[in-house]
């Protein structure tokens, strides 16, 4: 684990350096127990909120649920996503998308007041 720390920018080393959080804590146990009932030839789930959790490379190969605030987001881990936070990978705004205006509708006619 320390020569993985050491590998890491400043913001996550500091972090993992300070030690995990309860909340983190737990994630971490269940991608141990995740990782056993695999070899046994289950495919269980993670659910998790802790979106401040450094993806550690124990976790890779997993899918992995975030929370975004509305709803469980699925992020399969990749080697490429190791030492950054589960949080970059669930967003939590999303695109907004304008309907239509009303038939025939021009330029200055866009506005439909309520009646």
């Amino acid at each position: 684990m320390d020569d993985f720390i050491k590998l890491l920018p400043a913001r996550q080393r500091r972090s993992l350096k300070r030690g995990l959080s309860p909340a983190q804590r737990t994630l971490l146990e269940k991608v141990r127990r995740v990782r056993r009932q695999i070899s046994e030839g289950k495919q269980p789930v993670i659910k998790t909120y802790s979106r401040d959790m450094i993806i550690l490379p124990e976790m890779l190969g997993l899918t992995i649920q975030v929370y975004n605030g509305k709803e469980f987001t699925p992020i399969e881990i990749a080697p490429e996503t190791v030492g950054h936070y589960l949080g970059e990978y669930s967003y939590t705004c999303k695109k907004v998308t304008h309907g239509a205006p009303g038939l025939k509708a021009t330029r200055s006619s866009m506005y439909i007041p309520l009646k």
